[in-house]
């Protein structure tokens, strides 16, 4: 039961999170993008990029930022997904790798975005900029 709230608190999340992102003028290409190394939640575009977003959701006032679970191994499998899906469609921007922080507040039944990673960790890189 408890794992079935959680999936669809998720899955609120990225819808949410899709909304936001169409009210700043992306455009989504595809939600839930999935291959047998990863799956990427919202794949968007911009004028200038391809935006590869990973949407964390947190009940309201969780210890921790939901941000902090994106560590190397998910960049890893995140950006060998988004390789995938540049190879398959053939797409000419650059690519980009955000993280969009989803909050869901049980006592008014209301999630929202409280944070946008733009450029949150880059292919290749030694670390993530939170």
């Amino acid at each position: 039961m408890a794992d079935l709230y959680r999936k669809n608190i998720g899955k609120l999340g990225e819808k949410v999170a899709a909304n936001y992102l169409k009210n700043h003028k992306y455009k989504i290409l595809q939600l839930n993008y999935s291959t047998k190394v990863g799956e990427i939640d919202i794949i968007c575009e911009n004028k200038e990029y391809i935006v590869f977003v990973e949407v964390k959701t947190r009940i309201k006032d969780s210890l921790v930022d939901g941000v902090y679970s994106v560590n190397k191994k998910k960049q890893y499998h995140i950006i060998r997904t988004a390789s995938n899906y540049i190879s398959e469609y053939s797409c000419e921007k650059q690519p980009r790798f955000d993280i969009i922080e989803v909050e869901y507040d049980k006592s008014i039944n209301k999630a929202y975005v409280t944070e946008h990673y733009k450029d949150a960790f880059a292919q290749g890189g030694d670390y993530a900029v939170f």
